[in-house]
């Protein structure tokens, strides 16, 4: 099993194969507007302003379910994104990551991935937040916070998995290793 086996659900409620990404490197992103991480959007979209041409796609699917910070509608996190961050990406309806209503493909993505530790300072600010929703946060695969993102490399196959604490420096040179 691996990525292309599963589908997705896009903004308009139609469903999308992500075999449709077939020989593509996909950054696969959980997002949320209202997020101390959003200025992460700037970032993703230079990645794939320089890189889409290569073979990138980002595929970013919304979530509320860490601090409530994705609430609108997706019509209004999709304007919200376009209009403050310019996203030109795959933007998806809004998801779990977690629990019983995850969707699939973070199934999949969480028990297959470990979680590699937060890093910088916002560590310090992360921890406590994490541990006190999961006291066992270190020693599972569960998506901890918002922008955490998942390498897929041409084959559909998992590469790496970084927090939202990781640089994108750092996730900008696996992604240029992968492609």
């Amino acid at each position: 099993m691996n990525i292309y086996d599963f589908k997705v659900t896009a903004r308009d409620g139609s469903e999308v194969a992500l075999s449709d990404y077939r020989g593509k490197v996909l950054l696969i992103v959980n997002t949320a507007t209202g997020c101390g991480f959003t200025p992460q959007y700037d970032e993703l979209q230079a990645l794939y302003d320089l890189h889409q041409k290569d073979g990138l796609e980002i595929l970013d699917f919304p979530c509320n379910q860490f601090g409530e910070q994705a609430p609108g509608s997706d019509e209004e996190i999709h304007s919200f994104c376009t209009g403050r961050f310019g996203i030109t990406f795959p933007q998806f309806a809004k998801i779990d990551v977690n629990g019983e209503n995850a969707i699939p493909l973070y199934k999949f993505l969480t028990e297959n991935t470990t979680f590699a530790g937060f890093s910088g300072p916002m560590a310090i600010i992360l921890k406590p937040i994490v541990k006190k929703m999961d006291k066992d946060y270190k020693s599972n695969g569960n998506i901890k916070w918002n922008f955490t993102k998942f390498l897929i490399d041409r084959n559909g196959e998992i590469v790496a998995r970084f927090e939202p604490t990781e640089s994108l420096e750092k996730v900008k040179a696996k992604v240029e290793e992968a492609l």
